[in-house]
């Protein structure tokens, strides 16, 4: 009879160093990270452009290099307000390593080992290579500082508990590609899936959420529209079963390009935001991410419209 406390105890033991492992935000591996300085700030460029850095970063109205934090998003869970990520030493970034920056971008890590809230899309980041995340981080060290830290998060009970974000990630951070391609898909495709599964992180708003919105995007109904993060409307489907499924795919890559849709209506809410950071990228980038879009599975929008 002995045995069964100190079975009980090794029971507890067990739970406990589980609970502990589960509460430690995974890092990438030392060969998953780039060579320290090996980023070129001109690529660089491209990929700050491609994932729309200035729009949650930025001031509102003010210059899209000078990346103080911008807005607060308001949401079912909390207030998040994004964090100054200029070169600033004291507020910003600009002593973070490599190894920190792509923590922060791939794992959802801060350089001190505090999990990171996924209204930061490194959900979609971790898909990025390792090449792409250096030349973003080599860019963001030639902007300009800009000082003073954003306000802390103001978040609800528990979603104001930090470590448990870290449970989240065991469960939802995944590096894989959402949609798998036949072995013969074009190299256009390939790069378009790139694009809106990585640094463009379309999922995160076009996708609804599982587990009553407090999940990972729904890789069910990946890209068919979902609540607007702020709860206020819709976004809608961008699957060949959503409204433009009709439009080609050029039609598409114009629209990226210049904000027009082929009925000539022009792009309207959080998407002008988006289409503008879009249109600085090369057209070769917009006809990929049209045609992955034109490749993906089609959904039937919902009742609601998305």
């Amino acid at each position: 009879m002995r045995r069964l406390p100190v079975l009980a105890g090794l029971v507890l033991v067990v739970l406990a160093g589980g609970a502990a492992w589960a509460l430690i935000p995974g890092r990438l591996p030392a060969s998953a990270i780039a060579a320290e300085g090996a980023g070129d700030a001109a690529r660089g460029e491209q990929v700050f452009w491609a994932g729309g850095c200035a729009s949650c970063h930025a001031s509102p109205g003010g210059e899209a290099t000078k990346l103080g934090g911008g807005e607060p998003l308001v949401t079912p869970f909390g207030t998040f307000h994004a964090p100054n990520i200029s070169p600033d030493r004291e507020s910003g970034i600009g002593a973070w390593t490599l190894a920190d920056f792509a923590n922060a971008m791939q794992r959802g890590v801060a350089p001190e080992g505090a999990p990171l809230y996924p209204a930061f899309p490194y959900t979609s980041y971790a898909r990025m290579s390792a090449g792409d995340v250096a030349d973003l981080h080599a860019y963001l060290l030639t902007l300009p500082p800009v000082g003073g830290a954003a306000p802390p998060n103001d978040l609800r009970f528990p979603f104001n508990i930090r470590r448990g974000v870290a449970v989240w990630q065991k469960v939802f951070l995944d590096s894989d590609p959402v949609v798998a391609l036949p072995a013969d898909a074009p190299d256009e495709v390939r790069r378009g899936r790139y694009l809106v599964e990585g640094p463009g992180h379309c999922g995160e708003c076009h996708t609804p959420r599982g587990f009553g919105g407090a999940g990972a995007p729904d890789h069910d109904r990946w890209l068919a529209g979902g609540p607007a993060p702020d709860g206020k409307g819709r976004i809608p489907n961008i699957t060949p079963g959503g409204p433009i499924g009709k439009w080609s795919q050029d039609e598409i890559a114009e629209y990226l390009a210049t904000g027009f849709t082929p009925d000539f209506d022009s792009v309207g809410g959080s998407m002008a935001e988006v289409q503008k950071n879009l249109s600085h990228l090369p057209r070769a980038d917009l006809e990929a991410i049209a045609a992955y879009l034109k490749a993906v599975p089609p959904i039937a929008s919902s009742e609601s419209g998305s």
